[in-house]
This record gives structure tokens, C-alpha cells and sequence, in this order.
């Protein structure tokens, strides 16, 4: 399914509201992953990348993952193309304190 129009932009008091909500139910040690711009931008600008879509997964660890994948138009994964995983997980490797970690 396509994906309609959104504006994804929220004010940082509402994206700190998410990350606390979730800090709070104790879903995960892991409470962030980052991940090196150029192999996003790799994986965006892929021929026909009309978005990208983020699964929440596990390690075999068990340890949560993400994983990134582009999506085309039409609203489908490009799984023939660039998969990301292995980002770096928070903690240890987190952002000084900001409204989005507290």
C-alpha cells in the first residue's frame, strides 16, 4: 500500500514525550540505536527509495536491533537492495543529555 502524505515532524516536547513513555515501561536496556549517515543516505538514495522504514527486531543475543530498509512508491520494502542493521546501541553510545534522553 502506498503511503500517503505525512508532515513527520513533531516539536522536541513531543519526541521527548515518546522516548520517556517508552524509558518509563522498561521495554529494553537499549533505548536508541544510531546508525552513520552515509550508509542512510546509501540506503535512501536507492533507485526508486520513496522512504524508509524502520523494524524493531533482536539480536541472536536476544538484544533489541534495528533494522532499516528503503520502501519504494507503491509502499514496499526494497529487500533486494541495501539492508541496515548493526547500529550503535544506547547505551553506551548515547548523546549527552537532552530533552530527548531524560
Amino acid at each position: 500500500m502506498a503511503l500517503p502524505p505525512r508532515d513527520h515532524a513533531v516539536t522536541l516536547a513531543d519526541a521527548a514525550a515518546h522516548t520517556r513513555r517508552y524509558r518509563e515501561a522498561k521495554v529494553s536496556a537499549v533505548t536508541a540505536g544510531a546508525f552513520h549517515a552515509d550508509q542512510v543516505l546509501a540506503l535512501l538514495g536507492q533507485p526508486g527509495c520513496a522512504a524508509l522504514r524502520i523494524y524493531h527486531g533482536r539480536a541472536a543475543d536476544g538484544t533489541p536491533s534495528l533494522v532499516l530498509v528503503g520502501v519504494d512508491a507503491g509502499g514496499a520494502d526494497l529487500t533486494a537492495g541495501l539492508v541496515l542493521e548493526n547500529a550503535w546501541p544506547c547505551p553506551p553510545f548515547c548523546s549527552a543529555p537532552n530533552g530527548l534522553t531524560r
